[in-house]
């Protein structure tokens, strides 16, 4: 259920019911549950994803948005030079960034060592990049969460100070131009932070259904973003407030 609504955003208890092969009793329990958790609002006849930005595992928020996430990803990776460092946190759309990255031919020097640089603290990701040649991963210390693979604490952000980056992609649970790029829980926000301050460039990679929202914890006031990379479903309604900040805006 979890994955549908990550997916579509909302479920319909009928539909839902056949497609699970269940009863609709059992899905409106389900449903009543994840309510009390307060993971989804319940509407006549079903339910949504609540209005706030809120923690989901990995892998429920994976499917939410695929398409979109690809194509920021591609943006992105474009902006990176061959010789660059580069941050990546935790977060589907940064992990479609490491694999856009490590996909790029211009990148990759076989046989001639490491022609990019990348440094996370992303289990996920440090898995998909420690078997591409050309990249050297540098991987931070701290404790794993399970919900994100994320490495954060005090080991994670120590690391981070005897290093600097030519950019850093922060995937965000929201960002608004009043509060800044915000996350949902404050030890992925604390080592985002401190990827962001190591940075020359600071670039947001989130679809539009993360903009003019906020999240518990912040991560940079918008001010400290340079380029935001959304998707083409970002009209300037969403985009302009960023622009008239000062963030460079790069739709894909």
């Amino acid at each position: 259920m979890l994955e549908i609504l990550t997916r579509d955003g909302r479920i319909e208890v009928e539909a839902a019911a056949d497609a699970m092969q269940v009863s609709a009793a059992t899905i409106r329990r389900d449903l009543d549950e994840l309510a009390r958790q307060q993971m989804v609002t319940r509407t006549h006849g079903g339910a949504v994803i609540n209005a706030i930005a809120y923690d989901l595992p990995l892998r429920y928020k994976a499917a939410r948005n695929a398409p979109e996430k690809e194509r920021i990803a591609d943006a992105a990776a474009g902006l990176v030079k061959a010789g660059a460092v580069v941050g990546l946190n935790g977060g589907t759309t940064t992990t479609a960034v490491a694999r856009a990255l490590a996909a790029r031919p211009e990148l990759g020097t076989e046989g001639a060592g490491p022609s990019l640089t990348v440094v996370t603290n992303a289990l996920n990701i440090a898995n998909e990049l420690v078997v591409r040649r050309h990249v050297k991963l540098v991987v931070t210390g701290g404790v794993a969460r399970p919900a994100s693979y994320e490495l954060t604490g005090p080991l994670a952000t120590e690391v981070l100070t005897r290093i600097t980056l030519d950019h850093v992609f922060i995937g965000v649970d929201a960002i608004d131009v009043r509060y800044g790029a915000t996350a949902q829980d404050e030890g992925e926000a604390d080592i985002n932070r401190a990827l962001a301050l190591r940075a020359e460039q600071v670039v947001v990679v989130a679809d539009s259904s993360k903009l003019g929202r906020r999240a518990f914890a912040r991560i940079c006031p918008v001010e400290d973003v340079h380029v935001l990379v959304t998707d083409k479903a970002a009209g300037p309604a969403l985009t302009d407030p960023f622009a008239a900040a000062g963030v460079e805006i790069v739709r894909a």
